[in-house]
């Protein structure tokens, strides 16, 4: 199964009042491993950020001055996403921002998102699994153990990596997160930062099987148990 756990950054909150994406960060998975292969991309959105917005992710007007208009990295954008399943953390917002990017294309449009990716909403998974609790993505890094401590602003890149770190830990364990494949960066963006990597040289771990003696003493202990919930047991 082939995930692209995918983030963005924007000039204000609300693409109805005219507001466009500025960065687009994305890291595949596939069969819930990391592959090392990533899209990133800054974009010229031709219209001011908002002050707030900068204060969150320091993203700046005169950064992006000659940074590519989303109609010129639209194409390789789709090619990277078609046919996955998109992990996002509250993906609305997401989602709302790149379908109205699609629609100002006018002719060129190609669609909206979901006629290439379905779409996996971490915020509503953590809402379920831990109900009542703070669920942000640094709520979460802390609940899980995720090292957070270079995100001090927001960056898409930075915190779809995060986000596939928490995703895997609140789906199945860290044992997923062991590493395939070569670097290979998609789209033109200007991060150094290189995907976080899991040493995968790893000794293998040696198997000690129980005794016949053991087994013999855990059945024991399995019917003791058994009798004492009268019969309820559900392992048998």
């Amino acid at each position: 199964m082939r995930q692209v756990v995918l983030d963005t950054e924007t000039t204000g909150l609300e693409p109805s009042q005219g507001h466009r994406i500025i960065e687009i960060g994305c890291v595949e998975l596939i069969d819930r491993k990391l592959t090392g292969r990533h899209y990133h991309q800054y974009i010229n959105p031709n219209r001011d950020i908002d002050a707030g917005a900068i204060e969150v992710h320091g993203i700046t007007n005169e950064f992006l001055a000659d940074k590519p208009r989303f109609q010129q990295i639209v194409k390789d954008f789709v090619e990277f996403i078609d046919g996955a399943e998109l992990v996002i953390h509250n993906a609305p917002f997401d989602i709302g921002f790149i379908d109205a990017e699609f629609s100002l294309l006018g002719a060129a449009s190609p669609g909206k998102t979901i006629d290439y990716c379905t779409v996996v909403d971490t915020l509503v998974m953590a809402r379920q699994k831990h109900p009542g609790q703070r669920n942000s993505l640094d709520a979460l890094c802390s609940r899980y153990e995720v090292d957070n401590s270079q995100r001090d602003l927001h960056g898409a890149l930075l915190d779809s990596e995060i986000l596939a770190d928490v995703y895997l830990l609140m789906t199945g364990g860290q044992s997923n997160l062991l590493l395939s494949g070569d670097d290979n960066q998609e789209g033109g963006g200007e991060a150094d930062t290189a995907i976080r990597r899991l040493a995968a040289d790893r000794p293998t771990l040696k198997v000690v099987r129980a005794s016949a003696e053991e087994l013999a003493a855990h059945e024991l202990r399995l019917e003791e148990i058994d009798k004492a919930s009268d019969g309820n047991t559900q392992w048998r």
